[in-house]
């Protein structure tokens, strides 16, 4: 793990209004140095984007209003307004030479005219009425040009919408049609039982939380007599969605890690504090303030800063390996959406309700609409998430490693590619990686087809154009097993990874290993991992990847099933443990899975003898 950067906040208990207002000051305090001598831009050392420089720089300029603006909306003060505010005069101003530019289709820039819009409609004595005629003026042009321009179909549809809102809200000009006709493709994105997706065909990931449902719920308040009836539909849908996204979080605070975008971290909990404020209550206030409030003591405790005290990218440590095109330095400030309950004032029943654990949550979650099986084990909390593919892809980065996997883990995370080749560069745990002999490795990006019933998953997918392959997952804690069925007319090299284990600081090797011929597990003080093969022919090893490959920990090891396959048809049956409490070890590797083929049938069972699954045994 990369060393901890002492931070403030570290030490916030995070507990009262009080202490959430100091951790936005100590959020924020460290970029004073970096802003540009206009003010309207944040020009953060570090990395770049796939946009130039002085657009990213208003990108990190804009994502501290996320949070900035909940602070002012409920009574309060902060210094650095008057930087902010100096930096809207200049960034909207065409003449002065920081201006923000002029918009074209699909820009980076809209994206981030978005929380000017909701500045607007919730801060106007404080961004609005200080302007003079000509800067009224100067902003309302700016921010009016996103209604001339295309913008991507997904998410970015409510950038529009909350800008329209913002314009409204102040009097000047908007455009209603355009409004309405991006709330009703944003209504064609849902799935049911509260579920979106990112675009017609698009992924159920966290843009799901703290992007649709999180603008949907500010739109619902701000618009909650002007329009009534989409109002009770985005509460109605969200109070839906909660039922299902509570159980991606730990007791312990940590979140689910699944997905793009990772790096804007405590937006996880950004849904709850949207709930809170919209005045919903898919759950006690208590319990909301609980998932709010202990996933950002989670993150504060992990090494995520800069030596200099800002955000970096990445996700448990400072990492751009896993990170996307789009992040820029000031990217992981959108992660302010969490503090939107400071919007609320002192007096809101949030502050003074008892903070509560999580409710008593079943072991399996089965969740449709994002093609997740959910398993919890409470005391232990770690939570994991089944996956059974996807009918589509995208071309963002490391598409295959975040929504392909077998199965994702809140305590073992999982890892991306660093290079092209070989196993230790692909770093591919909990996924099935070919190769050809040339050590240049394929891995499922989409699935042919896919099912979820009880308690199997099925997923066809095709690495190759003559390469077939079914698989079934079996979910569990702390074992699951995972069967392919290979239909091939290539000669295959395979390597089945299990959990990525995080390895300790002082050894290289990271922890003890035992093997067998068809069995091998690594444990430390972080856990333990390990992968039995049940059927088939193959060899455990264990597999070191390149470092920063893992978004959880710098240094891994994935215990890994390899073999080689013939041209026809193959079976592939192994059984992959992760543990996350070193105290259950090594009473519950005891626990495995077995497999026996009678008269042609696979059949899967428990450690107690009960069957999980058994399936017609073709040999071709």
């Amino acid at each position: 793990m990369a060393h901890q950067v002492v931070h403030p906040i570290s030490l916030n208990p995070l507990q009262t209004r009080d202490d959430l207002i100091d951790a936005i000051k100590q959020l924020c305090d460290p970029v004073k140095p970096y802003y540009s001598k206009g003010r309207s831009r944040l020009n953060l050392a570090g990395s770049g984007a796939a946009y130039p420089d002085e657009l990213a720089g208003f990108e990190g300029f804009s994502r501290l209003l996320w949070g900035l603006v909940p602070l002012l909306a409920g009574g309060e003060s902060y210094d650095i307004w008057d930087i902010q505010l100096e930096g809207i005069k200049h960034g909207t101003d065409p003449e002065h030479e920081e201006y923000w530019g002029d918009l074209n289709n699909y820009d980076q820039r809209m994206v981030e005219m978005a929380a000017l819009g909701i500045a607007l409609c919730l801060t106007p004595d404080t961004i609005w009425e200080p302007l003079n005629d000509r800067e009224k003026h100067h902003l309302a042009a700016w921010l009016s040009q996103i209604n001339q321009y295309q913008l991507w179909n997904c998410n970015w549809l409510f950038f529009l919408v909350l800008v329209n809102l913002g314009l409204k809200s102040v009097g000047m000009p908007y455009d209603q049609v355009r409004m309405d006709q991006c709330l009703n493709t944003l209504d064609s994105f849902y799935l049911s039982d509260g579920w979106y997706s990112d675009g017609e065909g698009g992924h159920s990931d966290y843009y799901v939380p703290f992007a649709i449902h999180y603008y949907g719920l500010l739109y619902a308040k701000i618009m909650e007599f002007e329009d009534p009836e989409r109002s009770r539909l985005y509460k109605s849908r969200a109070v839906d969605f909660a039922q299902d996204f509570i159980y991606w979080f730990a007791q312990d605070g940590s979140a689910l890690p699944y997905g793009r975008s990772l790096a804007y971290r405590f937006a996880q909990s950004s849904f709850w504090s949207a709930a809170v404020y919209a005045g919903i209550e898919p759950f006690p206030l208590g319990v909301m303030k609980g998932l709010l409030l202990r996933n950002l003591r989670w993150w504060f405790k992990q090494p995520i800063f800069n030596p200099d005290g800002t955000l970096s990218v990445g996700y448990a440590y400072p990492n751009l390996i896993m990170a996307e095109n789009y992040n820029s330095p000031g990217s992981p400030y959108w992660a302010l959406k969490s503090f939107l309950p400071l919007a609320l004032g002192g007096d809101h029943p949030f502050w003074t309700a008892e903070e509560l654990p999580l409710p008593p949550l079943n072991k399996i979650s089965t969740q449709a609409p994002p093609h997740l099986v959910i398993c919890r084990q409470e005391n232990h909390n770690h939570v994991l998430a089944f996956n059974s593919g996807h009918l589509s892809t995208n071309e963002h980065t490391h598409t295959s490693a975040k929504y392909e996997k077998f199965v994702y883990s809140n305590v073992f995370g999982f890892s991306v590619p660093r290079a092209e080749w070989g196993l230790a560069q692909g770093a591919f745990d909990s996924m099935l990686a070919l190769s050809e002999g040339d050590n240049i490795f394929r891995v499922k990006r989409k699935c042919e087809e896919y099912s979820i019933q009880e308690n199997t998953i099925f997923t066809k997918w095709k690495p190759w154009s003559n390469v077939t392959i079914q698989t079934w997952l079996i979910p569990g804690a702390p074992w699951h097993v995972r069967i392919h069925c290979i239909d091939s007319e290539r000669y295959l090299d395979t390597a089945d990874g299990g959990f990525a284990l995080g390895l300790e600081h002082n050894h290289y090797h990271g922890g003890q290993s035992s093997a067998t011929k068809n069995e091998i597990i690594m444990q430390n003080e972080n856990g333990a991992c390990g992968a039995k093969i049940l059927y088939g022919n193959g060899k455990p090893d264990l597999i070191y990847p390149n470092s920063n490959t893992n978004i959880i920990a710098s240094r891994t090891v994935i215990p890994t099933v390899k073999t080689g396959i013939q041209p026809g048809r193959n079976w592939l049956v192994s059984a992959f443990y992760g543990e996350a409490d070193r105290t259950a070890f090594p009473e519950s590797v005891q626990e495995a899975p077995y497999a026996e083929v009678k008269e042609n049938l696979l059949i899967i069972y428990a450690a107690d003898g009960s069957i999980r699954f058994s399936q017609m045994f073709f040999i071709a």
